[in-house]
């Protein structure tokens, strides 16, 4: 028996303001766009440049990250070891809270689905680290 399929919501709110005059439909949000909250949000989609071309406005530029103060953690808790869940939280880590708290970070595999070549058991052996 087929299974229905689960209703899809994405969380990103119409983009608009009281003087739009022109509403643009396009399909479900990417993955991409989701993640960044922000329609077109891929980096390689051309929406956002070729508005801005036709237009002549400048291209919107995604959300930058925000990164949270680690310091109120760090401060109140007798942290021993700092780790990254995968190569770009270790990214961010350096970038944003390295510089304010003076800590390393290690880097441990990345637990996303998308990183499938690393099995269950796998990623275990490389976590066992932080006990």
């Amino acid at each position: 028996m087929p299974q229905t399929p689960m209703p899809q919501v994405h969380p990103i709110p119409p983009l608009f303001d009281a003087e739009s005059r022109v509403l643009i439909l396009g399909s479900f949000p990417s993955i991409k766009s989701r993640e960044a909250m922000f329609f077109y949000g891929h980096p390689q989609n051309r929406f956002w440049p070729l508005l801005a071309l036709l237009t002549g406005e400048p291209t919107p530029q995604t959300v930058d990250v925000v990164p949270n103060d680690l310091r109120a953690i760090t401060e109140h808790a007798p942290i021993e070891r700092i780790f990254c869940n995968g190569n770009t939280s270790l990214k961010y880590y350096r970038r944003y809270n390295e510089p304010l708290l003076g800590r390393p970070a290690v880097v441990l595999p990345s637990t996303s689905p998308a990183n499938a070549a690393w099995s269950l058991q796998r990623l275990a052996e490389a976590w066992r680290v932080i006990l």
